[in-house]
């Protein structure tokens, strides 16, 4: 299982971000530039229609490729009432060949996206994974150098951290406390949930840059 929750930023405050994000987190910054393709099952593959994503990341001297299944969220009154999302996931590492390997065996490219920006990987109860990049799209099938951002001027931040069944309310309650600190620039909920850029970020911002960021946690 997988805690998440995401948010919005305005490209023009993503420095501040990434100055208080190195302060809480103790932590150098990796590069992020990922190939993203969601593959669709067709009608040969059973009733009910699953969908796979295929990670490139092309930030390495050799591009590596993740497959990644997300499954449904957790439900009931006690999934409710916690600030993040928890969902099933499955993913492991796979060869450059595993596109064709799907097609073969039924599935078709949905849509596929770039993602291009920075990670933070933590540990904090859980290793926790702080993302912010700007999404593209192709003009093109696989043209990822020519990828245009799908919302110019907007950026992702997605905090994630894996759980259990056992431990998802610690964690949970761990990714809750980090994206305190970061309430100042940016507010983050459950997917889905938009909340819109947060009012204080231009102030939270100059304040940031002028300081040069926070104490590590």
């Amino acid at each position: 299982m997988e805690c998440v929750v995401q948010g919005i930023i305005e490209t023009q405050h993503v420095e501040a971000l990434e100055i208080l994000l190195q302060g809480l987190c103790g932590v150098q910054r990796e590069r992020l530039r990922v190939h993203e393709l969601c593959l669709k099952s067709g009608p040969n593959l059973g009733v009910v229609s699953s969908e796979v994503r295929l990670l490139c990341d092309l930030d390495q001297p050799e591009p590596t490729w993740t497959v990644k299944h997300v499954g449904g969220a957790m439900r009931g009154a006690g999934a409710e009432q916690i600030n993040a999302l928890v969902r099933t996931m499955v993913e492991s590492k796979v060869s450059k060949n595993a596109l064709r390997l799907f097609n073969a065996l039924g599935y078709k490219l949905d849509h596929e996206l770039l993602k291009v920006g920075f990670s933070f990987h933590f540990q904090r109860v859980a290793q926790i994974t702080v993302s912010v990049s700007s999404v593209n799209k192709m003009p093109k099938l696989h043209a990822v150098d020519e990828a245009v951002p799908i919302t110019p001027g907007i950026q992702i931040v997605e905090v994630t951290a894996p759980a259990t069944p056992e431990n998802y309310n610690e964690i949970v309650a761990a990714v809750s406390s980090f994206c305190e600190y970061l309430a100042p620039l940016l507010h983050l909920s459950k997917p889905g949930v938009s909340t819109g850029v947060v009012p204080t970020a231009a102030a939270a911002a100059a304040s940031l840059m002028s300081d040069g960021g926070g104490t590590t946690l």
